[in-house]
């Protein structure tokens, strides 16, 4: 069962945005991957956490796609050694540890949700503690 949280379901029923049904559609897919993950409001967007520490947020503005950030948590990590493979081809680098997935509509979402939901459980596993 999803850990859907109030904050969340407040703040996306007042959401004015172009994406919002694709935002609620990549909710789902996220919630649904792990019993384990949680969500709340971090930078003024939906963010999703494991084991208490934040590791995707949406980035919403501005509003010319859907995009999420994958990264390891607020606070800076060494990444001297961490690695992660993404076998999806969904993820854009910014730095070793921290990409990027954009998806431009509902039907890109379609095209590639098993490949989003594999890399979401994937992520979550890599960077945990």
């Amino acid at each position: 069962m999803p850990n859907y949280s109030d904050e969340v379901n407040e703040f996306i029923k007042t959401l004015n945005h172009p994406f919002k049904t694709e935002i609620i559609k990549v909710r789902e897919i996220i919630l649904h991957t792990d019993e384990q993950v949680s969500e709340h409001i971090k930078w003024n967007a939906p963010s999703f956490g494991y084991n208490g520490d934040d590791r995707i947020t949406f980035r919403l503005h501005p509003p010319k796609d859907i995009q999420l950030i994958f990264h390891r948590g607020a606070k800076v990590k060494d990444n001297s050694d961490f690695i992660f493979e993404d076998t999806s081809g969904l993820m854009h680098w910014v730095t070793k540890d921290r990409a990027t997935v954009a998806f431009k509509n509902m039907v890109d979402i379609a095209i590639h949700e098993k490949a989003f939901t594999k890399l979401v459980k994937a992520w979550l596993i890599a960077t945990r503690e």
